[in-house]
């Protein structure tokens, strides 16, 4: 799977996977597509392996006792979902789903395990995944108890723009996905009132604007300041 080996080469870390290992680990995988609205799998599952995007976006959530919807990210081509259960065997920790028609390549545990216990650098590379993945948790959780909501709000928008960011001209980052306001407000633990106040309060300023239904950073480094903590 060609494409599968470049997502791998450039993906897997800061660094990438050797074209060696990416070819060997690419091999192992079977591709798997999804329609819009299907759950890949859901908080509790048994954790059989990991999906790499190629193409369509998945969101990933939690559901409360009383059904409430939190929107933990939403991620697209060049991601890895579901690798913690490749290190811990424990049972999926949030439920997964397609937001429109995407294709994965599936990477099942037990042919993982063999294949890395046989190249331990695999394992590495997997840590540095996870190792990004809890910082950014920490991230959110931080912001959620230290960040007043514009804080929240743009480091919202700037893991958005990690995910599906298009620098264009002038240091300006299009986020090539359609949201809307209840998304980025449950993503960043809001109301949906309260966040279209900051998101119009950005517009007239021009931080941000909307550009053919796609948010666009227009001052990215302004959004950076307001998510420090």
């Amino acid at each position: 799977m060609v494409e599968l080996q470049h997502f791998l080469e450039n993906s897997f870390s800061l660094e990438g996977l050797s074209m060696d290992l990416a070819e060997r680990l690419a091999a192992l995988a079977r591709p798997i597509t999804a329609k819009g609205g299907a759950i890949l799998f859901e908080a509790g599952d048994p954790g059989n392996g990991c999906y790499a995007i190629l193409e369509g976006s998945l969101k990933v959530s939690i559901m409360s006792v009383e059904g409430d919807e939190q929107l933990l990210a939403v991620m697209g081509p060049g991601n890895i979902v579901g690798e913690l259960a490749l290190l811990d065997g424990r049972a999926r920790s949030a439920t997964v789903t397609a937001l429109k028609p995407t294709r994965l390549a599936f990477i099942e545990k037990h042919a993982f395990e063999r294949f890395a216990d046989e190249n331990p650098a695999v394992y590495r590379h997997m840590l540095s995944i996870v190792g990004k993945r809890l910082r950014q948790a920490n991230d959110v959780l931080a912001a959620r108890s230290f960040l007043p909501l514009p804080g929240r709000v743009a480091q919202t928008l700037l893991q958005l723009a990690d995910s599906f960011g298009k620098p264009i001209d002038n240091g300006r980052i299009l986020i090539h996905y359609k949201l809307s306001q209840a998304d980025i407000a449950n993503m960043a633990g809001a109301a949906r009132e309260n966040v279209s106040r900051v998101l119009n309060d950005w517009k007239r300023s021009g931080t941000i604007s909307r550009i053919s239904g796609y948010y666009c950073l227009e001052q990215p480094k302004l959004l950076e300041q307001a998510a420090t903590l």
